[in-house]
């Protein structure tokens, strides 16, 4: 049975990845140990990423100890890729996803009554700080300024957090933080320069028809060769009409392309599994038929599970 270290430099040379950069990273993994109290935090992706250039980049910056931005449309692999870096450097991954409510308490800890005294029930942000984790900061430009400012000094050459009433907190050397962002989501707004200038940024492509192949084969080994290119076909028709304004971005989904694939394997008919993978996720019926144009000319209408499946 392959040994983590072996599995990861099996994916990283199948990814090309240069030598010096895979020999730099693991020697990373091996000076810097998880704690057991979080050891259960680190796990295989079930997806991992493809994609040399961007890989390399991401690589190189936390090594170095910078904190980067993946930054691009949805459905980049953004989240599939910081899943994919936590692994590979072997630590725990704390997730905050930000929002209208997400605040510095939220990020650091609240007070709580315990064992007849007030502790401090320590947040993500803190944690991380602790444990030499990758903070995973998950729409970013969603926070809100009171979020913002806990940031500041956890991202720049301080890297330490003021928790008022408690200690200030010094990050372990190992932590690392990894923002996302969307374009043109409701609630998004401008990063500040200030915050931008805490990170090195990595713009993310869009999927191409090679990496669609890739990933498809790697989550249904056993999809047929013209199912593969029918729907890899499809999510870049999807794509072309979001970027030309056609159609929102709400369709171009391939979590939901790959829910509905799975939902093939019980006989349900493609068109169906389309429907409610794809589809329904517009609201709107203009859209909605725009949309099943584009199904409708990949996928026909007579095709059962033995068209998707090999046989076995």
């Amino acid at each position: 049975m392959e040994t983590e270290k072996q599995m990861i430099t099996k994916y990283l040379k199948g990814m090309q990845i240069g030598g010096e950069l895979v020999a730099e990273l693991l020697a990373f993994r091996e000076q810097y140990e998880t704690d057991e109290a979080v050891k259960e935090r680190i796990s295989r992706p079930e997806m991992l990423f493809y994609g040399k250039e961007i890989l390399e980049m991401a690589i190189a910056a936390l090594l170095h100890g910078e904190n980067i931005l993946l930054s691009g449309a949805k459905a980049t692999g953004k989240n599939v890729l910081c899943e994919t870096l936590a692994w590979l450097f072997g630590r725990p991954s704390y997730n905050v996803s930000f929002h209208v409510n997400t605040d510095s308490a939220a990020l650091i800890g609240t007070d709580t009554f315990k064992n007849n005294e007030v502790q401090l029930r320590k947040g993500p942000i803190y944690e991380c700080a602790q444990y030499g984790g990758f903070g995973i900061l998950d729409e970013i430009n969603m926070a809100k300024n009171d979020a913002v400012s806990v940031l500041h000094a956890t991202l720049d050459y301080r890297r330490s957090i003021d928790v008022p009433g408690y200690s200030r907190i010094v990050l372990h050397p190992a932590t690392r933080f990894i923002g996302t962002m969307n374009y043109g989501y409701a609630g998004t707004k401008e990063l500040n320069e200030a915050l931008i200038s805490r990170f090195m940024v990595i713009d993310m492509p869009p999927l191409d028809a090679e990496t669609l192949h890739v990933l498809l084969s790697e989550y249904f080994p056993d999809l047929k060769k013209a199912a593969a290119e029918q729907f890899a076909g499809l999510f870049q028709d999807l794509q072309t009409k979001a970027s030309n304004g056609e159609i929102s971005t709400k369709s171009l989904d391939f979590r939901g392309l790959t829910g509905a694939i799975r939902t093939m394997r019980s006989g349900l008919s493609p068109l169906q599994a389309i429907q409610m993978g794809i589809v329904n996720k517009s609201f709107d019926v203009f859209e909605k038929e725009m949309i099943e144009d584009a199904v409708l000319t990949r996928i026909p209408e007579n095709w059962t599970k033995k068209d998707i499946f090999e046989e076995g």
